[in-house]
């Protein structure tokens, strides 16, 4: 009983150590709970041999901006997660936010949903199209208990579209892409603003007590996990709204950053520290509640950060909303006892499509024939250190972002149009055709003076007119080196297999704004505004009005 005393002793000492604060010895902690908590013990009884799946997506969060990657910001949390873990070092999402969560859900390309074209706006009526099965949909058919905590961003504008609609058994969170952390209200544009807190399928104004969102989603965590069964199994899908714009952090946070003078990159270190502290709450919970041991946590940035709002994706170049590596690769580590080789390296190709085969695999069920997937099952390429069976990423066809002034069939050796924004992976090679967006490296001394400043940005000068690049992508991860000049053979043969690709796309789904989705027609709520009863009574009087046209035209003939 003594040695067993002793090492409870130093297991605990051991937490407190490594940065696993208990929630008590905190106030005013990212989603602390009331009290000692872990004096209270786990339910009893054998845990499922399907595991708990945790899913954490931050918001924007830079390739840059975690310890590991040599940031000034301090994540012990993540970087200890990461360590014990399997760091995902050639892992990749899209550049914005709809397409990477439109993505995790499905585990298809956008130019397989028809989201290939920037975000859902939400003024716009549409969303992640109704005949695509997702992931909690598939989770929920061998058992899983199915919660989602944070940013929705795949749609609303009818009921068909939310959450709980969509395989959640529970939904707490916003449905828009950005909003203030605390009053959780969002303007689309002036005059058209609304409130963005749901709890499932209705506004949650019970919950509009000024609390900033990452602590808030915390608690709710912790509130789902204390009243789950860990020996039924869970999906947890978390998705933190930090550290999306506008920037905002409780004060506490700020302690460390004084002495960065730019104040975005300030605010943007505190609303991290903020994020970090809550996902080790999050894994004290997991630990707490007698989930730890049978679960797996994955934790991924949806895409690159935003320079003018404090991210930082150095030594990559570029930036969130584009096709450098600077905006669609991420930081991203599988964290689980389960694991086989823990505290390693994965360097294979991981894609954000992958998590949807690979976690229903895990959850010990069946991947239908009919549903043509773009993901692969990667769980032995990241627990085992086998090779990936990924050897390509479309990473985007965007037929309707604005073309490229000089693009033309003939700078694409007939074979493709490089007027339009596309980009492709194919093993070590990379090619990018069209606009690829802000194309800058933006170093650490970027962040040094008050304002923005461009002057340290590197920027590389190219002949006008050019509208296709080619990188070695293992060689040359920077995107300092274009060899599209010098290997036109593999130019074209990734511009075949981007045509073979567009062969499979569906239409772009982007329709005009819909002046019904105004948040003062609904009570001051941004929600779903479209009825099939409008949709009835429009097709009734169009079909009455046809009528009423033959029997004039009736009239007139006689």
């Amino acid at each position: 009983r003594m040695v067993a005393a002793v090492l409870a002793g130093l297991s605990l000492l051991s937490l407190l150590t490594c940065g696993y604060l208990a929630w008590g010895s905190r106030r005013g902690g990212a989603g602390e709970a009331p009290g000692n908590l872990l004096g209270e013990e786990p339910a009893a009884g054998s845990p499922s041999s399907q595991p708990h799946i945790i899913f954490i997506l931050a918001d924007d969060q830079g390739f840059r901006d975690v310890g590991y990657h040599g940031s000034e910001i301090r994540t012990p949390t993540l970087d200890k997660l990461a360590a014990e873990g399997v760091k995902l070092e050639n892992y990749y999402v899209q550049p914005m936010c709809t397409p990477s969560r439109s993505q995790l859900i499905t585990g298809k390309y956008q130019i397989h949903t028809g989201l290939q074209h920037s975000i859902i706006r939400p003024t716009q009526p549409n969303c992640l199209p109704l005949d695509n099965v997702t992931l909690p949909q598939k989770l929920k058919e061998v058992g899983y208990s199915t919660h989602m905590v944070g940013k929705w961003h795949l749609g609303f504008y009818r009921r068909e579209c939310m959450p709980t609609q969509r395989g959640f058994d529970s939904f707490f969170g916003s449905l828009l892409g950005s909003g203030d952390y605390y009053t959780h209200f969002k303007c689309d544009s002036p005059g058209i603003c609304g409130y963005d807190l749901y709890e499932n399928d209705n506004a949650a104004w019970d919950h509009d007590n000024g609390i900033y969102s990452t602590q808030m989603y915390t608690q709710k965590v912790q509130q789902i996990l204390a009243s789950h069964n860990p020996r039924k199994p869970i999906f947890l899908y978390i998705a933190y709204q930090a550290v999306h714009s506008p920037l905002q952090a409780p004060g506490r946070y700020f302690e460390h950053y004084r002495s960065i003078n730019n104040i975005n990159r300030r605010r943007y270190a505190a609303m991290l520290a903020c994020l970090d502290e809550a996902i080790n709450n999050v894994t004290l919970a997991l630990r707490k509640y007698g989930y730890y041991e049978n679960s797996i946590i994955i934790y991924s940035s949806d895409n690159g950060g935003q320079p003018m709002a404090g991210g930082s994706n150095w030594p990559l170049r570029g930036s969130k909303g584009t096709y450098w590596e600077g905006g669609i690769r991420a930081v991203g580590f599988v964290h689980s006892p389960l694991l086989k080789n823990k505290g390693s390296v994965c360097k294979e190709l991981v894609h954000i499509t992958d998590w949807f085969p690979t976690l229903i695999t895990l959850a010990e069920g069946q991947i239908d024939e009919d549903i043509q997937l773009d993901g692969y099952d990667v769980w032995e390429t990241i627990s085992e250190g086998r090779r990936s069976p990924r050897v390509d990423i479309l990473h985007n066809i965007d037929p309707i972002y604005t073309k490229a002034k000089n693009g033309s069939w003939a700078a694409g050796y007939g074979i493709w149009n490089t007027a339009i924004q596309s980009a492709i992976r194919v093993n070590h090679w990379k090619l990018l055709t069209g606009n690829p967006g802000y194309s800058d490296w933006v170093p650490p001394q970027a962040f040094s003076n008050a304002g923005p400043n461009r002057w340290h940005n590197e920027r590389v000068s190219w002949s006008a007119g050019k509208t296709v690049w080619l990188f070695n992508i293992t060689a040359d991860p920077y995107e300092r080196v274009d060899l599209s000049a010098r290997h036109p053979e593999v130019v074209k043969q990734l511009l075949r297999r981007l045509s073979q690709f567009n062969k499979t796309a569906v239409p772009v789904r982007y329709p005009p704004k819909d002046p019904r989705s105004n948040p003062k027609l609904n009570g001051g709520v941004w929600g779903p505004w479209f009825k099939e009863d409008d949709k009835k009574k429009k097709s009734d009087k169009s079909k009455s009005a046809k009528k009423q046209k033959k029997s004039k035209n009736k009239k007139k003939a006689s």
